[in-house]
């Protein structure tokens, strides 16, 4: 795949030459340049010659200059996204899947609104659907789906999660909520544990996932438990070192986890680029889940991402 992208890709190739690294001499996953991410905002990525079946852009405050993800078969991303909900959730044909997505709804080309409107429809089921601000369908819709025992699943970007749980207090039994991140300038900043308290206390599930994923990767990495994120087998994490851009951290210990701004390889994004640094920081342990802890100074705030530690 490196090879692939090194003499296709005009942007990666360039960055890599520029960094003075020798693509022949690249012989192992460690050694492999990871693209920053910023180069999404003001470059084509593209592997190869096409035009793109969809664009997707990330969220941005007004007048932010975006990401944008040349797709060019969306089939591609439909079936990585498809496997990796069948790996963690099992077949969405056994939910009610409800998606509360305000911010990203209404804008064109959210990877997110894609990806959660095909789990929808994969779904099947009557009651799955968008919601936006009508909460008071929503509660309904939950309440009803309690009442027969029906497997749902509510995945939501934060604010709006928070939103809802403020207006109705429930006792979901049955209610998988995920949190997919982002205040959008809606709220202040909070910790995650924060957050999912807070869900807690008027929710009443336990069951409080999150989706990390990103408008420049087309895979996504879920957390079912203590804020630590699993990868489907085409995805993986690494950590570089915040004071050398090019330096992978190497596990020495195997008892303790490596910390550093995470790397990610996807190799699902075959025609754009499959190893992203990005601007999150977090922990990578032993057995490949990792864990996310903010976003490094001075970075920009990405609707996608997840929550900001306060420390």
């Amino acid at each position: 795949m490196f090879q692939l992208q090194y003499n296709q890709n005009v942007t990666y190739k360039t960055y890599v030459d520029t960094i003075g690294v020798n693509p022949q001499l690249v012989d192992k996953q460690e050694n492999i340049p990871f693209l920053p991410i910023q180069f999404f905002k003001n470059n084509i990525i593209k592997t190869g010659e096409f035009e793109p079946e969809i664009i997707f852009e990330s969220s941005g405050t007004t007048g932010a200059t975006t990401s944008r993800h040349f797709v060019k078969d969306l089939s591609l991303y439909k079936k990585s996204f498809t496997l990796g909900f069948n790996l963690f959730y099992g077949d969405p044909k056994d939910w009610c899947i409800v998606g509360l997505l305000p911010g990203y709804l209404e804008r064109q080309n959210s990877s997110l609104v894609t990806m959660v409107n095909e789990l929808i429809t994969e779904s099947g089921n009557a009651r799955s659907g968008f919601y936006l601000h009508d909460h008071e369908n929503l509660h309904d819709v939950l309440l009803q789906n309690e009442l027969i025992q029906q497997q749902t699943l509510l995945i939501g970007v934060t604010f709006a999660l928070l939103d809802f749980s403020e207006n109705y207090s429930m006792d979901l039994q049955h209610t998988t909520i995920m949190e997919t991140g982002g205040m959008k300038g809606r709220r202040e900043e909070m910790t995650r544990e924060e957050i999912h308290s807070r869900l807690w206390n008027k929710l009443g599930t336990q069951a409080i996932h999150s989706e990390y994923g990103m408008t420049e990767l087309l895979s996504q990495a879920y957390s079912k438990e203590k804020g630590l994120f699993n990868c489907p087998p085409w995805m993986k994490i690494f950590t570089r070192d915040e004071t050398d851009p090019l330096n992978v951290i190497m596990r020495t210990d195997k008892t303790k986890p490596t910390a550093g701004l995470l790397n990610i390889v996807d190799l699902a994004n075959l025609y754009s680029c499959s190893f992203i640094a990005t601007d999150d920081v977090g922990k990578l342990y032993e057995k490949g889940d990792f864990e996310v802890m903010g976003r490094r100074d001075m970075s920009d705030m990405r609707g996608c991402s997840l929550l900001t530690a306060v420390k």
